[in-house]
């Protein structure tokens, strides 16, 4: 048994004393040195199973409890549940709403894919990406029965265990107090990279994980042990230019990317020449030794710079103001709006330039404005070019190829990227604030996620190892805010490539929402709930306002994407099927009375070619020949001899599915379909489940 489990276990104990007792033998025991990567297996995880009717034999838990602590439920009456404990055996009897069907890590599960919503914006593109909302642990064993052996690169972004109560296991929140936080992190993460490895194209693929100092050490050591095949480097990559303050440290300005390469993979250079467009900073600063009345910065670089609220373009630059006056008394001027330097939580801070300064930038077209999609404390963003590039204008080393809608200078680096990069990367596009929450706000409008990704580091990641694979699978398991569907996207229109990417992310609500939604008598699992997730609230929301070109009110995007002529507003010639993980009944499917919902399944497993397809009406057809999904399926073997005829006729076929329970009748069947790429349903299906859970 192992130290974690005892000390859950522990918990259960009613004596206080005891209980004490135990856990300080238990806490002596866990302080004896380990050498090497060693952690605890800890609690199996439960998954809740929202959709799953409850039944008597059901395994269940409280919606607001651990997932882990489960109930057997014995009776069922009057819309309640009589249910007995699984370890302690005590019966309670609790109302059918506050319980919800768990389902144990190792259980044979049957996952389907139910048809949530979907972005179409190029009818003429048989290109379907993939949205799954789901625990990720089970949405990979769904993807290795879909893709096992298939993926060119899994870019994860998994959470940082920073001990701020940024992640749960087991449906509670793991924060700087728990004394097994590492432990668990890497239980949860050795879990999905065991099937994560099983995805991978071994011959040709790449693993990209990024990760910060809290866990860069252990995880290395991971992956190290289960990846003993891979060429593993790790680059540091500044995200944060300025650094985060940290008293008594230094400041934190980069994260880790972890880079495993298996079998032939290379890295594809950029070619010499390449454009590579500047960075605009943020006008107002952001370290804390910037706030107003500080030395830094002095008494001159808080003044109000008015905007045009027609135009929005500056006006006017005020004069500084003293110390001790208020904002607010600042003149006025008709029809513009006076925006000072002040953070979100109305934390006054300094301008990045003197009035005068920012005068002569302001006659070279290098400040731009930009709305705030908050609205507030001010309505405008300001950015401009630094000293660092205006100089490199002079000497020749950058140039100004033109100017855009607004006014404002398009400047560029003649001597473009780096042709060979090395391991430590500090490329102004990879600026987290600018490119990845800035980016994020003037989609999807309020803070809804925190820390997203640059979509220009996520771009460069995928760049360097898929440039020359225009027809790459990409799998993102902890998707977040849909930053690397996003990349792929970009890449593509870039290149005109044809690459595909899988997202899946859970739809866990934050800490504070949950308390808020809690107090309003609403229980994970209600529509209220559920719709404040991450998959509903920002993954789904970013995916189709950047693919249409539009925020979530419906305005277009403004300016271009780094590096290119591709306007924001445009969006993507591309498509994309948003699906919830459900569960089937075992019984119910190999009998094809399931076969409605396994379409989606069969549709992704042969290639996510055309729109999915669904069943209209009751009765399950005798066969599907369909062309624009690249996929046909047999359900009656008495219609084989026409099945085999017209899928014959059809070239667009490349995967059929048979339906029977004669593994001779399947092999007679497959060997009349000229080499087409043939499955047995639901044996293929059942057994790979089956087996699987066994891991």
């Amino acid at each position: 048994m192992t130290v974690a489990l005892l000390q859950d276990l522990i918990k259960q104990i009613d004596d206080p004393m005891l209980r004490q007792r135990i856990m300080m033998e238990v806490n002596k025991l866990a302080k004896q040195k380990k050498f090497g990567l060693v952690f605890e297996e800890h609690l199996p995880e439960c998954t809740p199973l929202y959709d799953v009717k409850i039944t008597v034999g059901s395994k269940v838990a409280l919606k607001t409890g651990q997932m882990s602590d489960i109930y057997l439920v014995n009776a069922i009456k009057d819309k309640k549940a009589v249910c007995e404990h699984k370890t302690d055996h005590a019966e309670v009897e609790v109302a059918l709403d506050e319980i919800v069907v768990v389902a144990e890590f190792g259980e044979p599960i049957y996952p389907y894919l139910k048809p949530i919503d979907a972005v179409c914006n190029a009818l003429e593109n048989d290109l379907w990406h993939t949205l799954i909302e789901a625990d990720n642990y089970h949405a990979l064993q769904l993807l290795e029965y879909l893709y096992a052996g298939k993926v060119d690169c899994i870019y994860i972004d998994p959470p940082y265990n920073t001990g701020a109560r940024d992640w749960k296991y087991n449906n509670d929140y793991v924060d700087g107090s728990d004394a097994y936080r590492h432990s668990k992190w890497l239980s949860m993460m050795e879990k999905r990279l065991r099937i994560a490895k099983k995805l991978l194209n071994h011959n040709d693929s790449v693993l990209i994980v990024t990760i910060d100092e809290k866990e860069y050490l252990h995880l290395g050591c991971l992956l190290e042990e289960m990846f003993p095949d891979a060429r593993m480097q790790m680059i540091s990559d500044v995200i944060n230019p300025r650094g985060t303050t940290r008293d008594g440290s230094f400041s934190r300005s980069d994260e880790y990317i972890f880079i495993l390469q298996f079998g032939s993979n290379t890295v594809f250079y950029p070619t010499a020449g390449e454009k590579h467009y500047v960075e605009w900073y943020r006008l107002r600063r952001t370290d804390h030794e910037s706030r107003r009345g500080t030395v830094k910065g002095g008494t001159q670089q808080f003044y109000p710079i008015y905007v045009d609220v027609e135009t929005e373009k500056i006006v006017h630059i005020g004069d500084p103001l003293p110390v001790d006056q208020d904002r607010f008394s600042a003149p006025e001027i008709e029809g513009a709006v006076a925006v000072f330097p002040v953070k979100n939580d109305g934390t006054e801070m300094n301008w990045g330039v003197t009035p005068d300064t920012l005068k002569e930038l302001l006659d070279h077209h290098f400040v731009r404005v930009r709305k705030n999609s908050k609205g507030k404390p001010q309505p405008y963003l300001l950015h401009y070019i630094s000293y660092v590039q205006i100089e490199a204008i002079k000497e020749g080393k950058a140039s100004i190829e033109g100017y855009n809608e607004d006014g404002t200078a398009i400047v560029v680096e003649d001597e473009g990227h780096i042709i060979r990069p090395g391991s430590a990367w500090n490329i102004s596009s990879h600026n987290a604030g600018t490119y990845g929450s800035e980016i994020l706000a003037a989609v999807i409008g309020e803070k809804r996620f925190t820390f997203p990704k640059s979509i220009y580091s996520v771009l460069d990641d995928l760049r360097y190892f898929l440039s020359g694979k225009p027809n790459a699978l990409i799998v993102d398991f902890f998707a977040g805010s849909g930053t690397t569907l996003h990349a792929v996207n970009l890449l593509n229109a870039e290149d005109g490539g044809h690459r595909r990417c899988v997202m899946v992310t859970n739809n866990e609500v934050s800490e504070a929402e949950a308390k808020s939604l809690t107090k309003q008598g609403y229980k994970p699992g209600d529509e209220e709930w559920e719709k404040l997730g991450i998959a509903c609230h920002v993954t789904w929301p970013r995916t189709v306002c950047s693919i249409e070109g539009h925020d979530v009110n419906g305005n277009p995007l403004k300016g271009n994407y780094l590096g290119s002529d591709i306007p924001m507003a445009d969006g993507f010639k591309t498509n994309v099927a948003y699906f919830k993980l459900g569960f089937l009944d075992k019984a119910a499917v190999r009998i094809g009375r399931q076969f409605r919902e396994m379409l989606p399944t069969l549709w992704m497993k042969a290639g996510c070619f055309g729109r999915c397809p669904t069943l209209a009406g009751q009765n399950i057809p005798e066969y599907m020949v369909l062309p624009e999904n690249h996929m046909a399926i047999l359900n009656d073997n008495s219609c084989y001899a026409k099945f085999a005829e017209e899928v014959g006729n059809t070239p667009e076929i490349g995967t059929v599915y048979l339906v029977t329970d004669s593994d001779a009748d399947y092999r007679s069947m497959s060997r009349g379909l000229n080499g087409k790429q043939t499955y047995q349903l639901y044996r293929d299906y059942l057994d790979n489940f089956r087996i699987n859970s066994r891991r």
